[in-house]
């Protein structure tokens, strides 16, 4: 099983985390076409060693925070749930920018998730615009208790230096993998700083990872390139934490494999290459 990080003193994740944005329906929205699955796929995650699960409650919309409390609560004393706020769906789930209610859906995450206070709270970000204002909003509820840990989700290295003459940045949740490298240099001003980045859609989301490089490397381990591809990701720096999602207990159990599979240094080059 993967190692651990602990982030703002106390926090301690699993650096292989599970993203439970894919339990909901298609595109994160409405239903999953099998609910027992999704919560066999919690529960199994859990056994595996995962204290690291990323939602929010606009998945769905809130259909993914409901099934996490229905898999797993009473939760596991060291788990941890990490979700996010500023967005909504709209109308036939369109993604849309929602930062005037930040309180409104933070209360929303504890009563679907069943808990008094947030592990953590990512603030997900629309532009490049200031974010202090918003920011501060997430710092006055974790002064008042009902969150313990601040991030940032979708943002430039500006807007987290901004943030942190606020309040205390855990981590920053930001879309990397093997082969989309734009935050190279902030993975590494993070890690000097102490702060974790969480990369989503470390398997490209909506769009698979296609690599001939990464192919060729997987043969020659006798692993999948997904596997290849999140074992990269947690060799690149000791702050970064994956989120891979899936609905399936069997691509999970491969996902999961993944933290133990160590890539030589010829591999690692040949993948560095990608970028």
């Amino acid at each position: 099983m993967t190692d651990t990080i602990t982030l703002g003193g106390d926090l301690v994740l699993s650096r292989m985390g599970y993203g439970a944005m894919q339990l909901a329906g298609p595109n994160s929205f409405g239903p999953p076409r099998d609910r027992a699955e999704a919560v066999r796929v919690l529960r199994t995650a859990v056994e595996l060693g995962v204290t690291h699960i990323d939602t929010s409650d606009y998945y769905g919309p809130a259909v993914t925070n409901e099934i996490i409390r229905e898999a797993l609560h009473p939760y596991p004393a060291d788990l941890r749930i990490v979700t996010k706020v500023g967005f909504r769906r709209g109308p036939g789930g369109s993604w849309e920018p929602s930062p005037h209610n930040l309180r409104e859906q933070v209360r929303d995450n504890l009563t679907r998730l069943g808990v008094d206070t947030l592990d953590a709270v990512n603030l997900r970000v629309a532009g490049e615009g200031p974010v202090a204002e918003l920011f501060g909003t997430l710092a006055e509820l974790r002064d008042e208790g009902l969150v313990r840990h601040l991030g940032l989700s979708n943002v430039t290295a500006a807007q987290v230096a901004e943030a942190r003459t606020v309040a205390p940045v855990v981590f920053v949740q930001n879309l990397y993998n093997v082969v989309l490298r734009t935050d190279d240099a902030l993975v590494g001003e993070l890690a000097a700083a102490g702060i974790g980045f969480v990369t989503f859609f470390p398997l490209g989301g909506f769009s698979p990872l296609q690599s001939g490089a990464l192919d060729e490397v997987a043969a020659s381990l006798g692993a999948s390139p997904q596997q290849v591809a999140l074992a990269w990701l947690l060799q690149r720096s000791p702050n970064i934490l994956v989120i891979p999602g899936t609905s399936s207990v069997a691509h999970l159990r491969e996902n999961v494999a993944a933290a133990d599979l160590r890539l030589p240094a010829e591999a690692v080059a040949k993948l560095d290459a990608l970028g």
